[in-house]
């Protein structure tokens, strides 16, 4: 059980018109998911040509690491900003300006002539990022409070479709030996647009008059509550995605392509069950669809940490991805119900999310290097299962509920 006073109490932004209807409602639903795939498609477009940077760089596996680390921690350090510029300005105009930022910022690590200006590129890179991320949760709580029902976990989904589909063009780019500097600007032209026509159809909400965000963030015990469990979920994304053919190679001693193999079982199942989790959630509500998915992650994480063979390890990490698939969307959606300033509790929820993803792959590692891969997994299993006895904090008030 959740001790009652953490739960959150309703709060509705409010709307600079009248009350959407029905049919704007399902306006602005087709705006945040084009917004969410235009986001993830940012990510994706710039994964697949890290290799050509390093190599226009002359950037060793060293260096290139450390300069990794540098869009989490410029996310990390700009999300809590976030809350204060949603609180005062308007929402559709405010997201529409950080999505352009956003594609925009694609651009930048592609044109730092040396390391040192790399990891300042990538730090501006991932600031955007995570200011774009608040804006779109914020506006996606929104748009679901005016739907009616849950679609968060869908709209994640789309994030993670759009990826996907711009990582293809990547390769596509890559294969061909296209200039990524052409590449990132085609590309963030082209989604920029599409960002501009999603942002259109959103709702133009904005806080009650009287309330002020504070300049950052503190999380309040309710967002601390959440934050543990979106810590939990995304610590077990990252570790696990970081690493899952990494522990098929050296553990199950597959073969490089099967190996490469683990990832995709890992994003294609979290993307599917994004894609429907939101039919779940609204059939059995949010605390218990958690509790399943940790029961299934955990199973998942068990089957990884005892495989020796290639085959169960790689059903393992598709049970691990299909069962904290939809935990991350259920807590933002949790944390725009939180306080006066619900910006502000998704910017505190996010900023913790980002912190397990950044400690995710480190810490990993960190346990394999003084003992074992398979002992490593064993926290990943504690954290999956830790969500199933955590999952209370996900309660929503009936007013909000799905």
């Amino acid at each position: 059980m959740t001790d009652p006073s953490i739960r959150a109490t309703p709060v509705r932004i409010q709307s600079a018109v009248q009350p959407p209807v029905a049919g704007a409602a399902v306006r602005a639903r087709v705006g945040i998911s084009v917004v969410f795939a235009v986001h993830g498609a940012v990510y994706g477009t710039f994964a697949t040509r890290i290799p050509w940077i390093a190599d226009r760089l002359h950037a060793g596996p060293g260096p290139l690491g450390l300069a990794l680390i540098a869009p989490a921690v410029g996310a990390i350090v700009a999300m809590p900003l976030a809350a204060r510029v949603m609180h005062r300005f308007r929402s559709r105009p405010t997201m529409l300006v950080l999505l352009l930022i956003w594609c925009g910022a694609l651009l930048l690590p592609a044109l730092a002539p040396n390391l040192v200006l790399l990891f300042v590129a990538l730090f501006g890179f991932g600031a955007a990022s995570g200011m774009a991320d608040v804006a779109m949760n914020a506006q996606g709580v929104v748009v679901e409070q005016a739907y009616g029902r849950s679609i968060m976990s869908g709209l994640h989904g789309l994030w993670s479709a759009g990826g996907l589909l711009a990582s293809g063009i990547g390769a596509v780019a890559a294969q061909s030996d296209v200039d990524a500097r052409l590449h990132f600007a085609g590309m963030a032209v082209l989604l920029g647009l599409a960002g501009w026509w999603g942002c259109r159809r959103l709702l133009d909400v904005g806080l009650p008059a009287g309330d002020h965000a504070p300049a950052f963030a503190w999380p309040s015990r309710a967002v601390l509550a959440i934050g543990l469990v979106g810590f939990c979920a995304v610590f077990v994304e990252g570790g696990s995605a970081e690493w899952c053919a990494v522990y098929l190679r050296t553990i199950t001693h597959a073969a490089p392509g099967l190996a490469a193999a683990a990832f995709t079982a890992f994003a294609f199942s979290m993307t599917a069950a994004r894609l429907v989790g939101d039919r779940i959630v609204r059939r059995f509500g949010p605390v218990a669809t958690v509790r399943v998915g940790g029961v299934v992650a955990s199973t998942g994480a068990v089957l990884v940490l005892v495989s020796r063979q290639p085959a169960p390890a790689l059903v393992g990490f598709g049970l691990i991805g299909l069962g904290v698939a939809v935990v991350v969307p259920l807590a933002f959606a949790a944390a725009g119900t939180i306080g006066p300033n619900p910006a502000q509790a998704i910017a505190g929820i996010a900023t913790i999310a980002y912190g397990a993803g950044l400690a995710a792959p480190g810490a990993i590692g960190g346990i394999a290097a003084i003992s074992s891969l398979p002992v490593s997994f064993g926290l990943i299993a504690g954290l999956c299962v830790v969500l199933v006895f955590t999952a209370g904090a996900l309660q929503r008030p009936a007013a909000t509920a799905p």
